[in-house]
């Protein structure tokens, strides 16, 4: 196609599950298509040490170091296969958008951590990469994310309608998308962050498939009311969260420890889905179409009591795959999307989901 410029999105979130990599088609900044996707794992150890790296420890600096020179030699591995998969080389890639891995996330303090060595990136697949996209918004007097508000609303904006795009990872956020205002958004609370660590904690298992384990449990009102008192569901938004405000050292000063494990996970379901369901109806009550995007929309049981949560409002849930982009794609493509605006020198828009005080251009430039 002449004319086009390809772009490499790589994201690993919250549930430190994996790396995940999507080329995508672009027109200076008019998006064409995602055409491809490569995913890579996270080992246990790199997992278990990137954890360890959310409570205060010795040695931290030395062990991020070396921890973002692990995790770009494996951007740089799903890159290679990436290319691979469609037959190109790193000539036929403009650049590289590459968020790191969130370790810290303090917007209060003015600062948010993602691990990587976006330099050596650079150096390893030869291709331009661009990282750091958080710390200008921060600068500007931003939360730091969400990030995502202005890709969805370039994407997935209707004139017809109010939208809401809901992402299920670890945290999970939402993006408004208005017929006749700018987009906005705001993380909502935990996604499939406290379930998973329970599934983890109790069976040893790295995630409740299906949402099956927690189908045998029944709610726990008084855990469920504690855990919904926490006050940040109280604020306005923006707002923005992470592990520091929802680990399971946290819910584990809720829990007596004679619940029944099955039951606790249902609850931890509950409060993901009724969080989420709140989010929505305070920011959205216009909105009658949800296109849910991330790794919970296959918890099945998860995905339903969304459904009956929402119902009331007349809110059908929908994959953003009916929007012509793979539930699991969504998020690193857009970090292809917004290296292709710093390439362009565009502000991504995202100061009106994340309170900076002006449009940013965000991230930076590292040459191969």
């Amino acid at each position: 196609m002449m004319n086009t410029q390809l772009y490499i999105g790589i994201m690993s979130g919250t549930s430190m599950d994996g790396a995940d990599a999507v080329l995508i088609r672009m027109q200076g900044t008019r998006w064409l298509a995602a055409e491809a996707h490569a995913f890579a794992p996270y080992g246990h150890t790199l997992k278990a040490d990137l954890l360890n790296l959310q409570n205060c420890g010795n040695n931290e600096l030395h062990r991020s170091m070396l921890l973002s020179q692990q995790l770009s030699n494996l951007y740089a591995g799903v890159t290679a296969d990436l290319l691979a998969q469609q037959g190109l080389t790193p000539a036929d890639i403009t650049a590289i958008g590459c968020h790191g891995q969130t370790v810290r996330h303090a917007p209060e303090a003015g600062y948010s951590i993602q691990l990587a060595d976006w330099a050596r990136l650079a150096e390893l697949s030869g291709i331009f990469t661009i990282g750091d996209f958080r710390s200008r918004d921060l600068a500007a007097g931003g939360q730091g994310a969400p990030l995502v508000p202005a890709f969805h609303e370039a994407l997935f904006h209707s004139p017809h309608e109010t939208r809401v795009v809901l992402n299920i990872g670890g945290i999970a956020n939402i993006s408004v998308l208005p017929d006749d205002a700018p987009a906005f958004g705001f993380d909502t609370g935990p996604g499939n962050m406290l379930m998973d660590a329970w599934v983890q904690h109790v069976w040893q298992q790295p995630y409740d498939a299906d949402g099956a384990k927690a189908a045998q449990g029944r709610v726990l009102p008084d855990l469920l009311a504690a855990l919904l008192a926490h006050p940040y569901f109280a604020l306005p938004h923006p707002k923005s969260t992470g592990r520091e405000l929802f680990s399971l050292a946290w819910l584990h000063t809720h829990l007596n420890g004679a619940e029944n494990a099955h039951d606790v996970l249902r609850t931890l379901l509950e409060y993901s889905a009724q969080s989420i369901a709140q989010a929505i109806d305070s920011s959205a009550p216009a909105a009658r179409q949800v296109y849910v995007c991330g790794g919970g929309i296959r918890n099945q049981a998860l995905m339903a009591r969304l459904s009956t949560l929402l119902a009331p409002q007349q809110a059908a849930l929908h994959s953003t795959a009916e929007l012509q982009l793979d539930p699991q794609w969504v998020e690193a493509a857009a970090f292809g999307w917004l290296a292709a605006c710093w390439i362009n020198r565009i502000p991504a828009g995202t100061h009106h989901a994340t309170g900076a005080h002006k449009p940013c251009i965000l991230g930076a430039g590292h040459y191969a």
